[in-house]
């Protein structure tokens, strides 16, 4: 067996976190670096020469690399296939969770054919397990899978400095999303502040970021720090960065690649230690397309890239949602015996939310401003949700067994007084079995009934 020569190599692949195995033609370790030794636990004698699948038996692609006698994570790297994640069984026991991959090697005079990496898992994992199962993280609610995959990106983008891009829709959470990331950050300590850049106009908001001395515009009577200045040590939310003018995103590229500020009105750059977070709901690559959006802004932005999940993505998580914000209203409102009747439920399950969570805030904002019971119902929500609610939904039985039909407010029923009537002539004028069918309280149909002149 040829053996390859590491010389030159050596001192850039022990300083690199990542393990590497070269292989040769047959798929037998050749060389490898002490990363890799560390990973697998084992030192230089007990890999080199060792066929590649007998050293990860368990890997999803050890069965193909053994029947076809070839790698198999090499040709899955050049369709673009995603590497593998497995662990690693050493000999004290211990299991090391790792992501492989693998790359071919340019034709070579040495016996290396082929190169597999090796990454450390470790940190995932355990983030992995702190995110598995909750129901929240800061402020952020959902016990949805894809509230679980956010809870976990969160947490591994709070281990790291990178600049993050938040995405999503207008409602959907992006500024809790960047405060979860700064709390649960090693900076959680320090400041936290935000810039909201589609409050301000173009001159405004060249001066809250970086901040001026004195005289250097009209009103600039004392010299005032930015806002890069006063969240030194911390973070700072650009929030709708896609709204910053073209004129700007040039000064905050300079930010992001020297790490440091100059306050207009002066030439003297002052050094900054901040981590930046920037949200929006815009279609920023669209943007960089059409000349709206700098191409080498939105990469530096776009270290680690999250989405927030829209709410019609994770219906779930509406009941425990709506539950949480109904507390924090009846407090404040000083209702705390108010609750979300099962019909209600099915209402706010059924509608699509485009304002998503601020949307839903809303609702439940009226819906309780409205309810004259105990329980909010179906009629004290606003219009647009009842349009899309359930027709029909079966609430109870009579004592013979049929279903006894539950009526909603809405287009596809007729008018709320044909709705009232219909479903009193089909109890036989019985005003509590009405009201309970009709998902309104008994004071409620009272009132209807006097509005409407029904006797």
């Amino acid at each position: 067996m040829g053996k390859i020569s590491l010389t030159g190599l050596d001192m850039v692949l022990g300083m690199i976190e990542e393990g590497v195995l070269f292989l040769d033609e047959q798929r037998n370790v050749v060389a490898i670096n002490e990363a890799a030794k560390q990973m697998m636990g084992r030192n230089h004698d007990q890999l080199i020469g060792k066929l590649c699948p007998s050293l990860f038996p368990k890997n999803p692609c050890s069965k193909t690399c053994e029947r076809t006698k070839k790698c198999a994570l090499v040709p899955a790297a050049q369709d673009g296939k995603v590497a593998v994640d497995l662990a690693v069984t050493r000999p004290d026991g211990t299991l090391m969770p790792l992501h492989m991959w693998a790359t071919a090697l340019p034709k070579n005079e040495s016996s290396a054919h082929c190169a597999v990496v090796l990454r450390n898992r470790t940190r995932e994992v355990q983030l992995e397990g702190m995110a598995k199962e909750r129901m929240r993280l800061g402020r952020l609610t959902g016990h949805s899978p894809v509230m679980q995959s956010l809870y976990n990106e969160i947490l591994l983008s709070a281990s790291s400095d990178a600049s993050v891009l938040v995405t999503g829709e207008s409602g959907a959470g992006k500024e809790l999303v960047a405060q979860a990331i700064h709390d649960n950050s090693h900076r959680a300590r320090n400041p936290y502040l935000q810039v909201h850049c589609a409050a301000l106009p173009e001159n405004l908001l060249e001066a809250e970021l970086f901040g001026h001395s004195k005289g250097a515009f009209s009103g600039a009577v004392t010299d005032r720090p930015g806002r890069f200045e006063a969240a030194d040590g911390g973070t700072l939310l650009l929030d709708e960065i896609g709204e910053v003018p073209l004129s700007i995103q040039v000064k905050l590229l300079r930010v992001l690649q020297e790490r440091e500020v100059v306050r207009l009105g002066e030439n003297t750059p002052r050094k900054v230690d901040v981590r930046i977070i920037a949200a929006t709901h815009r279609d920023l690559p669209a943007m960089v397309k059409s000349g709206k959006f700098r191409a080498d802004l939105y990469y530096r932005l776009r270290v680690l890239p999250l989405r927030v999940p829209p709410l019609r993505e994770r219906r779930e998580d509406v009941p425990l949602l709506a539950s949480n914000i109904l507390s924090g209203l009846s407090s404040r409102y000083r209702r705390d015996n108010v609750t979300l009747s099962s019909q209600a439920i099915d209402v706010l399950l059924a509608y699509d939310w485009p304002g998503n969570v601020r949307e839903l805030v809303n609702a439940m904002e009226y819906a309780l401003v409205h309810a004259d019971g105990v329980a909010i119902q179906p009629s004290h929500f606003p219009a647009e949700l009842l349009e899309t609610a359930p027709h029909p939904l079966v609430a109870a039985k009579r004592q013979d067994g049929a279903p006894l039909v539950r009526y909603y407010r809405g287009p596809a029923m007729g008018t709320e007084q044909q709705i009232i009537l219909a479903a009193l002539t089909e109890v036989g004028g019985n005003k509590s079995i009405a009201a309970e069918k009709l998902g309104m309280s008994r004071t409620t149909l009272w009132k209807r009934l006097k509005q409407y002149g029904i006797a």
